[in-house]
């Protein structure tokens, strides 16, 4: 008799569920039957797939670290239950619980695969679908011997399977919804679905997928840009609760040269606060010993993000601010790639 993948469908909600409201004529979350009706194709699939729902759906500008956690919950409690796990999410955060989960599933062994869509599943040219569809068959795909072929939380989107923790959002309106700038796909997916088994994690199978369930949101993502004022910098640093901090800057990781930011900068390391530095570019890396500039924030206890996007260094902060409450402690794993999110 042949083994039939089982697969946990948990919807969140998001676009691909929505439907139009007849009255505002504005897209509202609707429930996950109507959303399997509109893809009869699921039947055919051969693969016994379970799912479970958020009741009510939830809008993805709404996601939190509590609803990151209660995703861990339901993956951890049903972990031996299914091969492989498909999160169907709206797109505006999806990066982020991607970022989120690949932290907070330590040593995973199963596929996590986030999807969505740019337009409903009930309309015609709806990208819902095929997106559906295609990490269900990731996520249900073995090697010979039996284990996954992605183990690990991926994005799956327009034909392209993407790290989750080094995917970004790049277009509203685009089915090319999603990019991985800084690391190639783990899969594409066109008449056949091509895996690129040298990119993918290949995790430990000899010791337990290991669940954290606890968030340090104390965080904040600030911009640079020519004319930031001294008094709002001070005023954001010395935030008493604060502990993690993802600066923004300039090209190749290069801030101005100004002594009152550098100052501020270094009280704010000095009193325990993690300052991390990504570039303000979708592409490329912080080397912050290529200028001056970068140099003298290197000075200031300033970390490099290497090629971070925002969404993975933002949700790493949270989880590792949560697990030790050692600033060196974070320090040291920021400046290291844990789950493959950079590369050092």
């Amino acid at each position: 008799m042949t083994y039939k993948s089982k697969v946990l469908l948990i919807y969140t909600g998001g676009t691909i569920g929505m439907n139009r409201n007849p009255r505002t004529g504005a897209l509202e979350p609707f429930n996950f039957e109507h959303l399997l009706k509109n893809v009869p194709e699921l039947e055919q699939i051969p693969a016994e797939i379970s799912s479970y729902q958020f009741t009510p759906p939830i809008d993805s500008s709404d996601m939190s670290p509590k609803l990151w956690i209660d995703l861990v919950h339901i993956i951890a409690n049903n972990y031996n239950a299914y091969d492989g796990f498909i999160i169907l999410h709206g797109t505006d955060t999806m990066a982020y619980t991607a970022s989120a989960l690949s932290y907070m599933l330590e040593n995973l062994t199963k596929p996590v695969i986030l999807t969505g869509s740019q337009l409903p599943i009930g309309q015609l040219r709806t990208d819902g679908k095929e997106n559906l569809i295609t990490s269900i068959e990731i996520a249900t795909a073995r090697r010979h011997d039996g284990t996954a072929l992605v183990p690990e939380v991926g994005i799956y989107f327009n034909g392209h399977l993407m790290r989750g923790n080094r995917t970004t959002k790049q277009s509203s309106d685009n089915f090319n919804a999603f990019e991985s700038f800084n690391f190639m796909h783990l899969a594409d997916a066109g008449v056949t679905i091509t895996y690129h088994e040298d990119r993918i994690i290949t995790p430990d199978y000899s010791k337990p997928m290991v669940p954290h369930f606890q968030l340090d949101p104390n965080v904040i993502v600030f911009t640079l840009f020519p004319g930031i004022r001294e008094e709002i910098v001070h005023d954001v640093l010395r935030i008493p609760q604060l502990r993690g901090i993802v600066m923004r800057t300039y090209g190749s990781g290069n801030a101005p040269q100004q002594q009152w930011l550098l100052d501020a900068l270094k009280e704010a390391t000095a009193s325990g606060k993690v300052v991390i530095n990504i570039s303000q570019c979708m592409a490329g890396r912080v080397e912050m010993n290529r200028y001056d500039a970068g140099y003298q924030l290197k000075s200031a206890g300033v970390l490099s993000g290497y090629d971070s996007t925002v969404e993975s260094a933002v949700t790493k902060l949270m989880y590792l601010q949560a697990r030790f409450s050692d600033y060196h402690q974070v320090r040291n794993f920021m400046s290291r790639s844990i789950r493959g999110e950079i590369t050092v």
